[in-house]
């Protein structure tokens, strides 16, 4: 197996597949915890300050929309450009390439805000990109929201196009 393939990442790294779609392992964790009372983010329970994982993604994958309570981070590291698929809290949509050719509009990091609808796809056929995603307050499944293309054309029609390709017609049972 070659560094090139998705396949080599997938084992030297552990990674596991992942209910959005692509394959990921946390990677660290913060020893710190916080509760909802010091943020102005509301969560039941304690949250860790900070994680972090790694993620791939294959071209045939799809990171379908979700959106998540906490701030995201995101990191390129290896394979070909990603695209990270934004609907804004205002409705906006926004389309960044996580890559490293800068010449070409490019950016190697990106910060997701919170309550932001997103998901990510690989353009580029037959290849994978590989990055890391910080999450702060940590990430945890509590809130962590998938949505239908029912759910997102509904309230936000403008972007059939995209809502089309990237959400779920039908969330999968034990997701």
């Amino acid at each position: 197996m070659q560094a090139t393939s998705p396949e080599y990442w997938i084992n030297k790294l552990e990674l596991t597949a992942h209910p959005e779609g692509g394959y990921y392992k946390r990677t660290y964790q913060g020893e710190e915890k916080i509760t909802d009372q010091e943020l102005s983010v509301e969560f039941n329970g304690h949250r860790w300050l900070y994680t972090s994982i790694y993620f791939l993604l294959r071209s045939q994958d799809i990171s379908h929309f979700h959106r998540l309570k906490s701030d995201e981070l995101w990191y390129y590291h290896a394979g070909s450009p990603l695209t990270i698929h934004v609907i804004h809290e205002n409705g906006t949509y926004e389309e960044i390439k996580l890559g490293s050719n800068l010449e070409n509009g490019e950016t190697m990091q990106y910060l997701v805000p919170k309550n932001s609808i997103f998901g990510s796809s690989v353009l580029e056929p037959d290849t994978f990109s590989l990055v890391g995603c910080m999450v702060a307050p940590g990430f945890d499944f509590q809130d962590f929201e998938l949505f239908t293309q029912a759910e997102l054309l509904a309230q936000y029609p403008d972007h059939h196009e995209v809502i089309g390709k990237i959400a779920y017609e039908k969330i999968p049972v034990g997701v």
